[in-house]
């Protein structure tokens, strides 16, 4: 494939500065979708894509990899990655990268937003006022200074939060699995239920995986200290919210902010329900955790570029579900050839015999694997055969291959 014939679809309107970004290292003919089409919709645009780059609502799974032949790589224009199959992406050498960092910011300071706003007890004098009531008092309201903010999840935007919320004389606490160098005035602690019993407000930024699914059960819920707040912008199934309701039913649990939900609707035309819906001093918000424009813009350059990348280096630096290798820019005069394989014994041996009887100098080689698939990519210089790519495909374990050219001059 030479370079000026890849091709991206974009949709669920990826921000404008992906495209760009996808043009960083070589042309990209980019086409766009508004929003996510449904499956046979988006098989049939697939058809002619070296690329896709999708949000949250897109799911990608083995029906659509398997109709989507020419498929390189898959891009998520978001943080979370559970939409695509990403097991059946690798095994058919596909790789999926995301931009887990590019809006850590905005997530941040919705939640510091939302401690005040629950602290405050803003939400339910906000509804009184909108229904002509006048809730002019101080009962229940409180600054968020000397207050204690316990965080489940010490990563990027938990330690990013620390520090805001350290600056305004909060008193910070953090748990995390692992060992995490602290920020500001925060501390860690030995155990998630030490904390929870401690804390004035609980904050979840962690993962969705099978050990954090329904992290905060009736049982954690109960252990938080009476009349904290718990927030959840992180991952809808990180929380029993009936179990959550029932405490703000009985009073043990204040107030709560939550953006995400185990089920949430898959487009604006259908109905949200959640039993949450009911309580009044709660902050329910549609998963705009990382909807600022600031971040919107900042993903679709970190995503769009790994994909360049991809498509014109090879590299499948921070890809999800990929052995990852970053070659570099290809030096002039060499072609690289790309080879996602099986991972067993005596493929790279194989690989670089078909090199030599092809005539070729292997001018520079890199090579990781996973448990089931490997990734290997070679420099190569000399006049290949025409048929030389054909005979790394017919290698035994060969997933896919492809040759890049060396950058115009």
């Amino acid at each position: 494939m030479s370079t000026s014939s890849f091709s991206a679809l974009l949709v669920e309107n990826v921000h404008p500065d992906a495209d760009a970004a996808l043009n960083t290292f070589g042309p990209i003919a980019i086409t766009r979708m508004g929003a996510s089409p449904d499956p046979a919709a988006l098989k049939s645009a697939l058809a002619d894509a070296s690329v896709l780059g999708i949000r949250s609502r897109t799911h990608i799974d083995a029906d659509i990899l398997g109709a989507a032949p020419g498929l390189m790589a898959v891009g998520c224009f978001c943080i979370g990655t559970n939409q695509v199959d990403l097991n059946d992406a690798a095994r058919r050498g596909v790789p999926v990268f995301n931009a887990p960092f590019a809006n850590t910011r905005s997530v941040a300071e919705l939640t510091l937003a939302s401690i005040i706003m629950l602290m405050r007890r803003i939400p339910e004098k906000m509804f009184a006022i909108h229904e002509g009531g006048w809730l002019k008092t101080a009962d229940g309201s409180n600054e968020v200074r000397k207050k204690k903010l316990g965080i489940v999840g010490y990563g990027n935007i938990g330690a990013q939060l620390s520090v805001m919320a350290s600056a305004l004389g909060m008193h910070v606490y953090y748990y995390d699995v692992e060992p995490k160098l602290a920020h500001g005035n925060a501390r860690p602690m030995e155990s998630l239920e030490a904390m929870l019993a401690e804390c004035d407000v609980v904050t979840l930024h962690v993962p969705s995986t099978p050990q954090t699914r329904n992290l905060m059960n009736e049982k954690r819920i109960r252990a938080m200290k009476p009349g904290s707040y718990l927030i959840n912008q992180a991952r809808g199934d990180l929380v029993d919210v009936d179990a959550l309701a029932r405490a703000l039913e009985d009073g043990h649990i204040a107030g709560t902010a939550v953006d995400v939900f185990p089920v949430e609707p898959s487009s604006k035309d259908n109905r949200f329900d959640s039993p949450l819906q009911r309580f009044k001093n709660v902050i329910l918000t549609p998963h705009i955790g990382g909807s600022t424009l600031e971040a919107q813009a900042a993903i679709g350059q970190d995503s769009a570029l790994k994909l360049a990348k991809y498509l014109h280096q090879g590299s499948t630096g921070h890809a999800v579900n990929f052995p990852q290798v970053e070659p570099g820019p290809l030096r002039s005069g060499a072609v690289r050839l790309c080879v996602p394989h099986v991972n067993a014994p005596g493929f790279l041996r194989r690989l670089n015999d078909a090199a030599e009887k092809a005539g070729a100098n292997v001018a520079a080689q890199y090579l990781q694997t996973s448990p089931e698939i490997g990734y290997a990519v070679a420099d190569l210089e000399g006049d290949l055969p025409a048929d030389f790519l054909s005979r790394i495909e017919a290698l035994e374990g060969t997933i896919r291959a492809r040759l890049i050219p060396p950058p115009a001059a």
